[in-house]
């Protein structure tokens, strides 16, 4: 039961912190959408996810996280998370949003998609809090017990 809800807000805190790391990006499309050759960047947040929780797309533990690659040999690298230590995507990670529209400047930030796409992912990192502090409550509630 433990490892259970363990597993499920572990999952939960890596969609947070990917859902972060998205928001930061589109702001920083937003704000530099009057920068000359400034290319707009996103993820895949579906992909991302998968790979830093190791294939568990719907929060359950998978057999094999992403952080415990077998390593049969001393030579083994040892597998990287999608989310680095400080919450951001590896570099490698990232996509280029491709222009709606050609820009003499070289600019692809197109501001109605940043803005939408803004809105739906705070409006998804919010549903993730919350989906959280109900975890949380519900599990304090049942070691409370019944009064």
């Amino acid at each position: 039961m433990l490892n259970r809800l363990t597993a499920t807000l572990d999952f939960q805190g890596t969609a947070l912190a990917l859902r972060s790391e998205r928001q930061r990006l589109l702001a920083s499309n937003i704000a530099n959408a009057d920068t000359p050759g400034y290319l707009a960047r996103d993820i895949d947040f579906k992909n991302a996810l998968r790979d830093a929780t190791g294939g568990a797309a719907d929060g359950k533990p998978s057999a094999r996280s992403s952080a415990a690659l077998d390593t049969t040999r001393a030579g083994h690298i040892l597998g990287t998370s999608t989310v680095s230590m400080a919450g951001g995507v590896d570099a490698e990670r990232l996509m280029y949003a491709t222009a709606s529209q050609t820009n003499l400047d070289g600019n692809s930030v197109d501001m109605d998609r940043e803005r939408a796409s803004f809105a739906d992912n705070a409006i998804k990192f919010e549903a993730t809090l919350r989906f959280i502090n109900g975890n949380v409550r519900t599990m304090l509630d049942a070691i409370k017990g019944q009064s």
